[in-house]
């Protein structure tokens, strides 16, 4: 099972797009960034998923749609870690500063390899060298989408490396139950089980504050629509959501549901933490699905991961991966009928 050809690289890469079915759902998964390309509820219309119909539009405008950010998904201050009384500079991509989703050429937006795959799943793999992008030792990546009753894409991303190293490895995509991105997503209702979040300055890292939601705009712990404003303005959502103080067993961190379609979509997972982002920023020049033209607040991201700037912040859940040891991560995304 090879696909079919999706577009090529400016490097002259081919990239290929592999459909898989299964569950009442159907997904599209391309080569490059192991990114959802596609994904559908049978029933439903729209896709669930923002993304692009053209290859050519992911390395020009993508936000990371659907893609596997990493090795260090969200944001690292300065992009300066130390591990095991090693100092380290990894690539500052933002703001020509920090480090975010591991740097401008991170695991996101390059051509993993075919694995195995079948009706319902396939695996990707990605060898990620040591000292790319500034990060320590040679990480072996394999990153599995499996489609599953009832209506749930399961990610599966384990990794393995030969030095000490960071790895914090989340899916980037966002999500519109109801339109596809045609409209907006601020009336969605959304759930988070978390009873504290990471307030950030004003370039999004973490003042180190971990303030409980009550009592905040943050405060999701019963389901609301998206959409606060806050002076005249929507609230700008693009903090972490605390689950946990570590990785832990699979357990329920989310639920939403489209204002008009009714589509729930729950999301469990194992890591400590969930990044909601709003897509405040999500307006794109580019046609999306469809040839759906996205404008602000499109889609939302819930991306399971580590806490963010968490090498910098020793009483946050830690990211660091040992030779010897193997990194192992699920969330999965369970869609239905309202």
């Amino acid at each position: 099972m090879t696909g079919t050809l999706f577009g090529t690289t400016a490097e002259g890469e081919p990239v290929h797009r592999h459909e898989i079915r299964g569950g009442g759902l159907t997904a599209r998964i391309m080569e490059w960034g192991a990114a959802i390309q596609d994904l559908r509820l049978d029933g439903h219309d729209a896709p669930l998923v923002l993304g692009f119909d053209n290859f050519d539009d992911y390395p020009a405008s993508s936000p990371y749609f659907g893609a596997i950010a990493g090795r260090y998904a969200n944001r690292i201050a300065g992009g300066r870690f130390t591990i095991d009384g090693h100092r380290y500079q990894a690539d500052t991509n933002f703001l020509g500063k920090h480090t975010l989703h591991g740097g401008a050429k991170s695991t996101g937006k390059r051509v993993w390899t075919l694995g195995e795959a079948g009706a319902d799943f396939v695996t990707l793999t990605l060898h990620d060298p040591d000292g790319f992008m500034g990060f320590p030792g040679n990480l072996e990546i394999t990153c599995t989408y499996r489609l599953k009753l009832p209506g749930t894409l399961s990610i599966e991303l384990s990794a393995t490396s030969d030095q000490p190293t960071l790895c914090n490895l989340t899916n980037h995509s966002y999500f519109n139950l109801d339109s596809g991105g045609a409209d907006s997503i601020l009336d969605h209702r959304l759930m988070l089980a978390a009873g504290a979040y990471l307030p950030v300055d004003d370039e999004l890292i973490p003042t180190g504050v971990v303030q409980p939601v009550e009592g905040t705009a943050f405060d999701f712990l019963l389901a609301r629509p998206i959409r606060l404003r806050q002076d005249g303005e929507q609230i700008v959502y693009d903090h972490n959501f605390c689950l946990g103080a570590q990785r832990g067993p699979l357990k329920q961190a989310a639920w939403a549901q489209g204002a008009s379609s009714g589509v729930e979509m729950e999301m469990w997972t194992t890591e400590p933490g969930v990044q909601f982002y709003a897509g405040h920023k999500v307006a794109r020049d580019a046609p999306g699905l469809g040839g759906r033209k996205y404008g602000a607040h499109a889609g939302f991201c819930l991306e399971a991961q580590a806490w963010p700037d968490s090498p910098n912040r020793s009483y946050f859940p830690q990211a660091v991966l040992w030779p010897g040891d193997r990194y192992r991560h699920v969330t999965e995304y369970r869609f239905r009928h309202g």
